[in-house]
């Protein structure tokens, strides 16, 4: 299904608003909506006495792109010409002690931030800790028209952390499904209200979208159990595993080689002492093993893109979490930058889990795949098994230090890892800073925080960022920063914005959502020429249901050509703009950004509301 299509049939309107949200929703799940949205309100600028003055002259149409060129407020169905902004940088930034605490009362001056290693100067510097997203969830509630005490953050309970849980099925043993499984639901009991969970796997054959239901989360863990696409059952003569084969076809390991081939001359008896035979059995069984155990590879790598392309589409504070065993990555290593490159791009954290917990040298072999090592043979294959238990952890290694992510291993305490790994830090710092002579090459920067002063702490923070790339088009350019700013739920103030929600209801199953946004111009950068002050503001509002699924929004374009003596008015009462949907009732977040051209500032706004059924 084009979804990009999709979206734009179903909000387009000829009432000169621009829908422009389906290009930046690409890949995401389209929550079904049966009415769609409404014809926004004109644009009313109030003036003192309190009445409004329409902004569209009467000659202009429903429709029609004419604007008349005395009107000072209009909106258009183009986007005007914008200017590129400074890119501001996030980092979030988690400090431990040495006993794995966090590390609280940390400032501005206690940090260094190097990008490219060169020495970038912090302009911003935030704290979030679960007052501060109490207080958070707390403005964001009060932005319901009439809310009362009863209509708290609360009862609200609207995401702004989205967790995907996923388990490696396809390599997890039954001994480490058994365990993982039941450690996991000590974390989803743990879930904070404005957590939201999906749990996945990576052979694809079982799923729980996000929510916060933790019924049917503890429901879906039942379904956790091992599902290798192929495997050697441990009866196959000569025993041949995939870190033996990738020893033997890419790495020309002799000793391996040597020990396969005496263990084919004792187990068959086709070969008749036959060195040569034995050693052409080992080959073929050494190709099917590698060939077996890529296509394992193959699967979790396009099970874990699509995982993360689902995470991408979540308005909020993103992480992956896999809990797997690990595996080995023989030539793919490009697969595994691949999963390191998307979610930097998405801004995903992947924290990784061990689901071995502290395990030993494994003699004996997985309870399901006993195996049948000869007496002549049996040290070696121990050793052998070592080195793919150690070596299977690099995977999970990596995934975590390349996007700054915690990786949770040797400690059978796996439900303690898991709400490490999954659960949001008490303290985290958010440095910003604006690069030094950023080049627009759309490269990958990386990142360094290091303290000013010498600390014991260890710092876990996001490894580096995609410079934006340079783009002929400007407008391509401004909807790449509307989108962005659009699925993240970090507010912005670059220009002074205020945003009121307000709902009727229409009929039992439906209701009209209001968006009222009020916004300063004394905030915002015009340009005189002609006798009047010119800058145009682009408008985005988007809806999201309460677990995050994309419901209605849209974008306008409002073009100010102002008078002095309008700008003066305005500057005082400011600019009102009321956007309408139509909803169902439920539980809804209002993500609104606002961008001028002339300045390239930007503001980001949540709301809420929640209209009864």
């Amino acid at each position: 299904m084009n979804y990009g299509v999709a979206f734009r049939n179903k909000f387009r309107s000829t009432y000169g608003l621009v829908i422009l949200l389906a290009p930046l929703l690409f890949g995401a799940r389209v929550c079904a909506q049966d009415a769609p949205a409404s014809a926004p309100t004109a644009v009313t600028p109030q003036t003192p006495g309190g009445t409004s003055r329409a902004n569209t002259s009467p000659s202009q149409t429903p429709g029609t792109n004419t604007t008349d060129t005395k009107s000072e407020v209009s909106m258009q169905d183009t986007g005007p010409t914008f200017k590129l902004r400074v890119n501001l940088v996030q980092v979030r930034v988690v400090v431990r002690d040495g006993k794995g605490n966090p590390v609280r009362d940390l400032r501005r001056q206690d940090f260094l931030l190097y990008d490219q290693g060169k020495l970038q100067t912090i302009s911003t510097f935030g704290v979030e800790t679960p007052e501060s997203r109490r207080q958070k969830a707390e403005a964001v509630a009060k932005t319901q028209e009439g809310n009362t005490e009863q209509l708290s953050a609360a009862k609200l309970a609207l995401p702004d952390r989205f967790v995907a849980l996923v388990f490696d099925d396809i390599h997890l043993s039954l001994d480490d499904a058994n365990f993982i499984r039941v450690s996991a639901r000590g974390f989803i009991g743990g879930m904070a209200p404005n957590d939201r969970v999906a749990i996945f796997s990576t052979s694809g054959q079982m799923s729980q979208e996000f929510t916060s239901d933790k019924p049917a989360l503890e429901a879906a863990l039942l379904k956790v159990m091992p599902r290798p696409t192929a495997g050697n059952s441990g009866l196959d003569c000569p025993e041949m595993t995939y870190y033996m084969a990738d020893q033997i076809i890419n790495k020309n390991n002799q000793q391996v080689f040597a020990i396969a081939v005496q263990e084919a001359l004792q187990c068959l008896s086709n070969v008749n002492g036959n060195t040569s035979l034995a050693a052409g059995a080992v080959q073929s069984a050494a190709y099917r093993a590698i060939a077996m155990g890529d296509n394992e590879s193959e699967y979790t790598y396009r099970h874990l893109e699509e995982i993360l392309r689902r995470l991408a589409a979540m308005p909020g504070e993103r992480v992956l979490l896999l809990a797997s065993p690990g595996f080995i990555l023989t030539t793919q290593q490009l697969d595994e930058m691949g999963i390191i490159d998307r979610a930097n791009r998405s801004n995903i954290v992947i924290n990784t889990l061990d689901a071995r917990g502290l395990y030993t040298p494994d003699l004996m072999g997985d309870i399901s795949q006993p195996n049948q090592d000869l007496a002549m043979t049996s040290g070696f294959k121990a050793s052998f098994r070592l080195a793919a238990q150690l070596e299977q952890q690099n995977v999970l290694m990596d995934f975590a230090a390349g996007t700054g992510g915690t990786f949770f291993h040797n400690s059978n305490d796996l439900q303690g890892g898991l709400k490490r790994a999954g659960e949001a830090p008490e303290v985290a710092y958010v440095l910003g800073f604006s690069p030094q002579n950023q080049k627009m090459d759309g490269k990958y920067h990386t990142i360094k925080v290091t303290f000013a002063e010498k600390q014991k702490y260890s710092i876990q923070a996001r490894r580096g960022y995609y410079a934006p790339k340079k783009v002929d088009d400007p407008q391509e350019q401004a909807r790449a920063e509307i989108q962005e700013a659009v699925f993240s739920q970090d507010e912005i103030h670059e220009l002074p914005l205020d945003l009121q929600t307000q709902y009727f209801k229409t009929n039992e199953t439906g209701a009209k959502l209001s968006v009222v946004s009020r916004l300063e111009l004394k905030g915002m950068h015009f340009r005189k020429a002609d006798g009047r002050n010119l800058d145009n503001l682009t408008l985005a509002t988007a809806i999201f249901d309460e677990n995050g699924n994309f419901v209605v929004g849209g974008e306008k374009i409002l073009q100010m050509r102002l008078l002095d003596s309008s700008y003066e008015k305005l500057s005082r009462t400011g600019l009102t703009v009321k956007s309408s949907f139509d909803v169902k009732p439920g539980k809804y977040l209002v993500r609104q950004v606002v961008r001028d051209s002339e300045g390239a500032q930007m503001a980001a706004r949540n709301g809420a509301v929640d209209i009864p059924f």
